[in-house]
């Protein structure tokens, strides 16, 4: 998924902030705590061309031939043709986001490129998510039990005539291959109410505590939370609601043969594959990530690696 072009983060420099037109990096970078102008920057205006140096009174001239044994097509002036001996100069100074010259060798990290840091903040780790998640659904849990527990007993009723003839067949080693009873006629409905109510009881809990900051009680414990990918900002109801529906709504299809559990479960998983910035499902369709907060405003300041 290509991102959105907007002023984002420079993952290079995350001291800096740049402009992403959707297909690569323009204009200059602006300090990271400035507050970006609406749109693309201004183009750049166009370099005056360079003076053109006096020809050195050493150099050949168009007249002098070729020094013997030079290849085809070397530069005039170097003695056997080629590039001149001893390191190459200096990459000129510019905005490094061009690209070297022709023929400059693209700078590489020496080692494994560090990892993203997001808004200046490092990512938070699967672990760290996984366990707000849990509390969040323990929580969502005791909601179900208050709010929902007379249409689970109400379901279970219903279902009691093919329960106990099943478990009679078991203790009675009954291996008659006659079909259960059928289950009580209001089952049907009573699954889907319970469905529902689940699902409402999640939205309510979830959707608006990370429309306004961006944390769930699960999130605030274990001090990570979601923010969007082009700035440090509230995620508002409507990618709140964006971010919840991938991961929420599957809920309604449990019906299904538990296809709808089989969908959180991946979804949950996905940032275990994704790189760099470990987004799940539901943060690639929202435009999020997830980042780990500092427990004090100075380790923000500087972040690990970085001396004060």
């Amino acid at each position: 998924m290509s991102v959105a072009p907007g002023w984002y983060v420079d993952p290079a420099d995350p001291e800096t902030r740049r402009y992403w037109d959707g297909e690569g990096w323009i204009g200059a970078p602006i300090p990271v705590d400035v507050t970006p102008p609406e749109g693309p920057p201004p183009p750049e205006p166009e370099p005056a061309p360079e003076p053109t140096p006096p020809a050195s009174a050493s150099a050949p001239t168009a007249a002098t031939p070729p020094a013997a044994g030079t290849p085809p097509g070397a530069p005039p002036g170097w003695p056997g043709g080629g590039v001149p001996p001893g390191p190459p100069p200096a990459w000129p100074t510019g905005d490094p986001s061009q690209g070297p010259p022709p023929g400059w060798p693209y700078p590489t990290w020496p080692g494994q490129p560090p990892a993203p840091r997001p808004h200046g903040m490092p990512l938070a780790s699967f672990g760290a998510r996984l366990g707000a998640r849990l509390i969040d659904l323990g929580i969502v849990f005791v909601l179900n039990a208050l709010v929902n527990g007379w249409f689970v007993w109400r379901y279970v009723q219903e279902l009691s005539a093919p329960l106990d003839e099943f478990w009679r067949r078991v203790q009675t080693q009954d291996r008659t291959t006659d079909p259960l009873p059928a289950a009580g006629d209001q089952a049907g409905a009573l699954i889907v109410t319970i469905l529902l109510i689940a699902t409402s009881l999640w939205l309510a809990y979830e959707v608006p505590s990370m429309a306004a900051s961006g944390q769930t009680f699960g999130k605030r414990l274990l001090r990570v939370k979601a923010v969007p990918v082009e700035a440090d900002t509230p995620l508002g109801f409507g990618r709140a609601l964006r971010r919840w529906n991938t991961l929420g709504l599957p809920t309604l299809l449990w019906y299904c043969c538990g296809l709808g559990l089989l969908l959180q479960l991946i979804d949950a998983l996905s940032p275990l594959f994704d790189h760099p910035l470990r987004q799940a499902l539901h943060d690639k369709r929202a435009q999020t990530v997830v980042v780990q907060l500092p427990r004090t405003p100075h380790d923000r300041a500087n972040p690990p690696g970085v001396s004060s």
